[in-house]
């Protein structure tokens, strides 16, 4: 019988198969709705990572203290630096519009360090009020971040999230060393 396949054939092959793909996805349950995104980023417990952070890093470590619960941590990390200078905390976390904030701080050179946090982005005009302190602004092709310099310690916070809610974010922020 070989050689005497036909179109028809074929075309019923495809048939059933797309009968059976079609069955599939039907009862396959699956769900697409915002809160089915919402829940895709799964959220993480950095209390530990902090604690290791505060014990090991030469500087005071911040982070959030007070933040509606609406506000979600994604990513921790803390990378110590082999001489003692350049180690880096990281904190990324969800605001309650589901865009991007991060806490970054290094004992670093503050130039690199805010470049590669930020993406790249540039000082932009004017400071930006969080407290009774005054942080500078950036502003990148992706990010925007505000930049506050201090002794022996850069903070960066960053991402997509607008300067307001970046600014709540850094308004939420205790140093603490362990």
């Amino acid at each position: 019988m070989r050689g005497r396949q036909t179109v028809r054939d074929m075309v019923l092959s495809l048939a059933v198969i797309g009968i059976l793909v079609g069955a599939i996805y039907i009862f396959i349950p699956h769900d697409e709705s915002a809160d089915a995104a919402r829940s895709a980023v799964k959220r993480v417990d950095y209390r530990v990572e902090l604690i290791t952070a505060r014990r090991t890093a030469p500087y005071a470590v911040a982070a959030p203290e007070g933040l509606p619960k609406t506000w979600r941590a994604t990513s921790v990390s803390y990378k110590a630096s082999d001489d003692g200078k350049g180690g880096a905390w990281h904190l990324g976390m969800l605001d309650p519009e589901q865009e991007y904030a991060a806490v970054e701080q290094s004992d670093g050179l503050p130039r690199k360090f805010i470049k590669d946090v930020t993406l790249g982005a540039a000082k932009a005009a004017g400071k930006q009020a969080v407290g009774s302190k005054k942080w500078d602004r950036y502003q990148g092709d992706k990010y925007r971040a505000l930049v506050r310099e201090e002794s022996g310690v850069t903070t960066v916070v960053t991402g997509t999230a607008p300067y307001g809610r970046l600014a709540d974010l850094a308004a939420a922020l205790v140093a603490k060393k362990g």
